[in-house]
């Protein structure tokens, strides 16, 4: 049996780092830590797109938290709830996604997070665990018993089903579902505490009022901090502004340093491992006026080590202050902002002038020559989305060129 730990400096760590809101209260999760009592803790990751994404982490790092202590952590796979869709933010209907698309998608879900969380700690491993364990023995008759539980009118009550209504959009019966699904998955696996983004409360008190009912005991709800673009929009698969876990280390350090000076602190606080002192200091050095390009500097060199390697962390600093600030790369950046956010890789090659035709454009990809944010790009038949990297740089050959959309 594992040992519970009750490491003060990591529970004030869990309740105060990253956190929006605690539920029923901070304190009564903190009374439960300190109880020693070994606890069911889960957060579940939807595979509806093929990799993780640096949002996914801030749950993940309070998952390792909670693992250190010696709790019972679950790393959830939701591959059936995957193909319902989970209607969060949508202002308009997910495609469905067959079982195919989601096994595809998973595929290396759980190698990504390893980067994050211990996984394979011999003392006090995780879990991994798909709901389709147990939503696919459901039968139609205990959808309707589990349905039962809640009303239309708490449906309606969320954000984007209004704003859905408002616009005279479809609002399709499987989105009313998915709360209840998520929310069956604490009862099945008798959970403690859930850990997700604020963006996710409504599903997670879905669950906590399930628990209650098939439990009869309390669920504690941890809804952690988002990460938004300058637009204020949740950054993440749909948005298509995310950083993939999958980045190369340049893409994510030039990513980083297209943030916002306002999105500086909260970075350092939900995306890096940065003590609650080390924060203060950070605050501290900011308000004494220090230029915020250093401290950017600081945290796009952090975020990019705790995904990749200390190494390919620096090395990606140098590649960016050669490239993009002192501009000593071999060859002049060309400067074009083009008119639509989709291309081919062969339009847009032909967009920017590196290629005076489709076909010109074809051979050099064929021969190696194209690269995007220093990877290479495999297959002529590729598109890109502009608006999907926080800044792009092509290269063809010795030629360079950042690229940006019109306004």
């Amino acid at each position: 049996m594992t040992k519970v730990k009750t490491d003060k400096e990591i529970i004030e760590r869990i309740l105060e780092k990253g956190v929006e809101q605690i539920l029923p209260s901070k304190k009564v999760l903190e009374e439960k830590l300190l109880a020693g009592k070994r606890l069911n803790i889960y957060q579940g990751f939807d595979p509806t797109g093929e990799t993780l994404h640096i949002g996914h982490s801030v749950g993940m790092r309070k998952l390792e938290d909670f693992r250190k202590l010696g709790h019972h952590v679950i790393f959830l796979i939701g591959d059936f709830t995957a193909r319902i869709g989970d209607p969060t933010d949508k202002a308009a209907t997910r495609k469905m996604l067959t079982k195919e698309d989601v096994e595809n998608n998973m595929k290396r879900y759980v190698e990504q997070a390893s980067h994050i969380i211990d996984i394979n700690n011999k003392e006090n491993p995780v879990d991994i665990i798909y709901n389709s364990q147990w939503h696919e023995k459901l039968n139609f008759g205990d959808i309707i018993n589990l349905a039962s539980e809640f009303t239309v009118q708490q449906m309606l009550k969320r954000d984007m089903f209004q704003k859905r209504l408002e616009a005279n959009k479809p609002i399709h019966l499987n989105e009313f579902l998915y709360p209840l699904m998520q929310g069956y998955d604490s009862v099945m696996m008798d959970i403690d505490i859930e850990v997700g983004g604020n963006d996710q409360l409504f599903n997670m008190l879905a669950g906590r009022d399930m628990v209650f009912n098939h439990l009869n005991k309390e669920k504690i709800v941890l809804a952690g901090k988002l990460l938004a673009d300058p637009n204020g929009d949740k950054m993440g698969k749909t948005t298509g502004n995310m950083i993939r876990m999958d980045d190369t280390p340049e893409d994510i350090y030039g990513k980083v340093m297209a943030f916002t000076d306002g999105m500086i602190l909260i970075g350092l606080e939900i995306l890096t491992v940065a003590t609650l002192d080390e924060l203060k200091a950070y605050k501290k050095r900011l308000d004494a006026g220090e230029n915020p390009i250093a401290l950017k500097k600081e945290l796009a060199l952090r975020v990019t080590e705790e995904i990749t390697s200390k190494a390919e962390a620096e090395k990606a600093q140098k590649y960016f202050e050669k490239v993009f600030q002192k501009k000593e790369d071999s060859e002049d950046i060309k400067e074009k902002a083009v008119d639509h956010d989709i291309y081919s890789i062969t339009e847009l090659l032909v967009a920017v002038e590196f290629a005076g035709s489709k076909s010109i454009a074809r051979r050099l990809v064929e021969q190696g020559a194209v690269k995007i944010n220093n990877k290479k790009v495999e297959d002529w038949n590729d598109t890109v989305s502009i608006s999907s990297y926080s800044s792009m740089l092509l290269k063809v050959g010795k030629q360079l060129c950042h690229i940006t959309l019109k306004t």
